[in-house]
């Protein structure tokens, strides 16, 4: 029995932009990533789902064992990175959230990455080596720093 032709579609990770401060004052949380995988590249949290996991609460547990971090308030974003995975031939969509953080956090890495910062939003573009990076970006600016987010998008985790 042969498969019918075309590419697989994925979504089995999430992205989570940490923010603090708000308007011009807003920077974004970026890690650089300390394994084989992506070395010495900044980002921002990422991972996989686990088994019985909901996108969001996969983004709180990632968020919570890369950096230490738990949010005032998680969004959806209704924005979903997508790229093409070449080593697997398969089309990865990401769906992203937005963790929002007191300005006085303490971050505390694990050992997926040696380093942190804290990014004004242009800088974080500069930085981030991919174009689906950036345009996640410009999303959070648009609905998450330049206006408030909608209400609906809004997570209740306690």
């Amino acid at each position: 029995m042969s498969s019918a032709p075309g590419l697989s579609l994925r979504c089995h990770m999430v992205s989570v932009v940490v923010l603090r401060g708000t308007g011009k004052d807003a920077r974004v949380l970026l890690v650089r990533r300390a394994g084989t995988y992506l070395h010495d590249v900044w980002s921002y949290v990422a991972g996989h789902v686990e088994a019985g996991e909901s996108g969001w609460q996969t983004a709180l547990r990632e968020l919570r064992e890369e950096t230490g971090l738990l949010p005032a308030t998680l969004h959806a974003t209704s924005f979903c990175e997508q790229f093409y995975a070449a080593q697997d031939d398969g089309i990865e969509l990401v769906p992203a959230f937005v963790a929002r953080v007191a300005d006085n956090v303490a971050v505390r890495l694990n050992g997926e990455h040696s380093a942190f910062r804290w990014a004004t939003l242009d800088e974080a573009c500069g930085l981030l080596p991919f174009g689906s990076q950036r345009d996640l970006l410009a999303h959070v600016r648009r609905e998450f720093v330049e206006r408030e987010p909608s209400p609906f998008l809004r997570i209740a985790f306690d």
